[in-house]
């Protein structure tokens, strides 16, 4: 997460995550830049560009420590435009589901490096925690969506997995 906050704080701010296995998910709002702040590019292309930093910069962190060379992604990542509002409160939910779907936790609650409990908790976080309390309408509408089911379907126009 330090690369993280080195790269990317202040581009963007993070709403949900969850760091799995063999992949990862963020939710990010990109912040509003005025022209000067993007220096003749546009939104998508800063965005882009600290994005590949910080992917460039993992990877290289994390081939150092693991004694090995070469590329870590499979593929580039991918994103997707969050247009709706149910849209945004079903992907928060799934990002925090996304370890016990795949297997790798009985109760998704327990996996520590999502932001599920960092959002309840009380504990200086780089989520938007606030926001996303405010978005389900508090603590305990939060937990309680958390708790439905989530169809397939639902998700399906939001990703490729």
């Amino acid at each position: 997460m330090r690369q993280w906050v080195k790269y990317l704080e202040g581009y963007l701010d993070v709403l949900a995550y969850s760091l799995n296995d063999n992949h990862f998910h963020f939710l990010v709002q990109v912040k509003h830049f005025s022209d000067s702040d993007l220096g003749g590019k546009t939104v998508h292309e800063l965005i882009t560009s600290r994005l590949k930093k910080f992917f460039q910069s993992y990877t290289m962190a994390f081939n150092k420590q693991h004694g090995r060379v070469g590329t870590l992604f499979q593929t580039p990542f991918k994103r997707v435009l969050v247009e709706k509002s149910e849209d945004l409160t079903t992907l928060i939910s799934y990002i925090h589901i996304n370890p016990q779907k795949h297997g790798l936790i009985s109760d998704f609650r327990q996996w520590e490096w999502s932001s599920y409990s960092q959002v309840i908790q009380f504990k200086k976080s780089f989520v938007e925690k606030e926001f996303v309390l405010e978005w389900f309408g508090g603590k305990k509408q939060f937990i309680d969506f958390h708790s439905r089911e989530i169809k397939e379907t639902d998700i399906l126009s939001l990703t490729d997995e």
